[in-house]
């Protein structure tokens, strides 16, 4: 059975809920912002317990539970839902700027990443360039399914910068 995560049922109504609700339970927020890797995240009662609402008959591999805990810490970080993906969210300019927040070559180191740990390292550097914005859900989706798939999109929704030739 493939998991939905869509806002308005299911585990991304769940989900969306208990990112909308974090404001009010500040100790879970800190507790998750402050985990460094997955395994940290994995240990921690915050996330288990959202876990078992969303799997509770613990269906999902251990690879599965490893990318649910990483989306579930980065949104921890995640302050403000922008409707953007996080490749569109990554190169939108801002408006004093012809930069994007997250430079070609860091968006691809992230696409490069070896495991479901280094991303989540990368992304959690990366949520302060772009303002700790995107869209939660999508962030959930991606992590959570994250393989070739999601990374080709990724390469066609970010705005690479023109070369200068």
């Amino acid at each position: 059975m493939a998991i939905q995560f869509k806002k308005d049922e299911g585990a991304g109504k769940t989900i969306y809920e208990w990112w909308q609700g974090l404001d009010k339970h500040r100790e879970d927020r800190a507790t998750l912002r402050r985990a460094a890797t997955v395994t940290d995240v994995a240990m921690l009662p915050a996330y288990q317990r959202l876990l078992s609402r969303v799997d509770g008959s613990r269906d999902w591999s251990y690879y599965r539970r490893d990318c649910f805990a990483a989306a579930v810490a980065l949104l921890a970080h995640l302050k403000v839902e922008s409707g953007q993906s996080l490749p569109e969210s990554m190169s939108e300019k801002p408006s004093d700027s012809d930069r994007n927040p997250v430079s070609d070559l860091r968006f691809r180191r992230l696409l490069e990443s070896p495991d479901i740990d280094a991303l989540f390292t990368g992304l959690r550097r990366v949520l302060p360039l772009i303002d700790h914005k995107t869209d939660p859900l999508q962030l959930v989706i991606d992590v959570f399914h994250w393989g070739d798939n999601v990374k080709k999109r990724w390469a066609y929704a970010y705005r690479w910068t023109p070369s200068k030739n």
